[in-house]
């Protein structure tokens, strides 16, 4: 589709660059006044009318497929990367497993900074040995 109007709006733009071209420009009938040859190739007046009317039809189209050539346009995605193929999921290396085991000793904690701090508690000592 998007084929089909561009070839048409190119044929639209050259049509309606050449009507243009067919029309006479205003200073025109000046030369005829001075006894040059009038250029009537549709008729007396009927130039005027015939190439203005058709020239207003083609400039419609030329509009029209404009319009739905940026409508197609923005409809569908354009970038770069749109197109290009994903590559396959990365796997991620295999990780160690962590060790289950606990630990020999508990870790000694520590007192909060202003906190009253306590003598740890002494050993009993073992009684002396009776003589």
């Amino acid at each position: 589709m998007t084929v089909f109007l561009t070839i048409l709006h190119i044929v639209v733009c050259i049509t309606l660059i050449l009507i243009v071209l067919l029309q006479a420009g205003k200073g025109a009938n000046m030369g005829a006044a001075f006894g040059g040859s009038s250029q009537t190739v549709f008729g007396s007046s009927g130039a005027g009318t015939f190439l203005g009317k058709l020239t207003a039809a083609v400039a419609i189209i030329f509009m029209l497929t404009s319009i739905t050539l940026t409508y197609t346009a923005s409809r569908k995605p354009s970038g770069l990367m749109d197109k290009a193929s994903v590559p396959a999921a990365r796997q991620a290396a295999p990780v160690a497993p962590k060790p289950t085991t606990s630990p020999a000793a508990p870790a000694a904690t520590v007192p909060a900074p202003g906190a009253a701090t306590q003598a740890p508690a002494a050993a009993p000592v073992p009684a002396p040995a009776a003589k």
